[in-house]
């Protein structure tokens, strides 16, 4: 089986199509929860699978976290794929992809930069109330992902951190957990931000819906601009902006899709 690994912001990934659905799901979940651990010779974040379309996109995207469980969708995986979409010629314009949370669309900036539109939140709680901290609660897509979005002191030892993040992430009132993003603001219109993801259970390098949600929680505290806010993450810098039209915000996110090395996986 082929297989390409790309990278977007630190965040690494393993891309194998699938059009003919030789794979089931089950299949699809034990083999990504072997090949993305870092003692394979491959290893990764996720695994995103390329099956047909069901609602006019370019492709469908699964997206398997790296101990096996499906997610709803990945922004730094989405912009990811839209590269290869445009690449290996999946896409006639600008990139459509289907994803559990909803369509998302993409767009060539340059070659190794793309932008995508997340999809937009379903729920924005801000100054949500816990018996500790407050933090902002937003779940991008239609049954999409969660987030809370929490201020945190970055010169915190990073266990402590790393304890904060996970009994939010699985706090009884968040009933699909979430994933935790840790913020602080840095500099006008900037912030540093670590995001400790469900599936992986840990801080990753970067976060492309954890970066768009934070952001968008800012923006509507009035405490960023929303205009090419960027935002510094482990894996590197992504740009986010904000257009806040009806009931809930629109989210661009703009940063890094690099392909990383091409192969074949052995037969068993």
């Amino acid at each position: 089986m082929k297989f390409t690994k790309m990278c977007g912001a630190g965040n690494d990934f393993i891309i194998l199509e699938n059009f003919d659905e030789k794979w089931t799901e089950d299949e699809l979940s034990a083999l990504a929860k072997k090949l993305c651990q870092r003692h394979f010779s491959v290893g990764a974040d996720g695994m995103m699978v390329l099956q047909k379309p069901l609602a006019g996109g370019d492709c469908r995207m699964l997206f398997f976290n790296n101990d096996g469980s499906l997610a709803e969708m990945c922004g730094n995986g989405a912009r990811c794929l839209c590269r290869y979409c445009v690449e290996r010629g999946l896409s006639k314009g600008n990139p459509k992809i289907e994803t559990a949370a909803g369509m998302v669309t993409g767009e060539r900036i340059s070659e190794n930069q793309y932008r995508i539109e997340l999809n937009t939140p379903s729920c924005i709680e801000l100054d949500k109330k816990t018996e500790k901290d407050p933090f902002d609660y937003l779940v991008l897509g239609e049954d999409g992902i969660p987030h809370a979005v929490i201020s945190v002191n970055f010169y915190t030892p990073i266990d402590k951190l790393r304890e904060k993040a996970r009994g939010l992430r699985n706090h009884p009132a968040l009933p699909k957990g979430a994933n935790v993003n840790c913020f602080d603001l840095w500099a006008e219109n900037e912030i540093r931000l670590m995001t400790y993801e469900r599936g992986v259970e840990d801080f990753t390098l970067a976060c492309g819906t954890g970066a768009g949600a934070t952001v968008a929680a800012l923006t509507l505290r009035g405490l960023v601009s929303g205009k090419g806010t960027r935002v510094h993450t482990q894996g590197g810098v992504l740009t986010v902006d904000v257009l806040e039209e009806g009931q809930y915000p629109r989210i661009f996110l703009t940063g890094p899709a690099e392909i990383t090395y091409e192969g074949f996986l052995p037969e068993e």
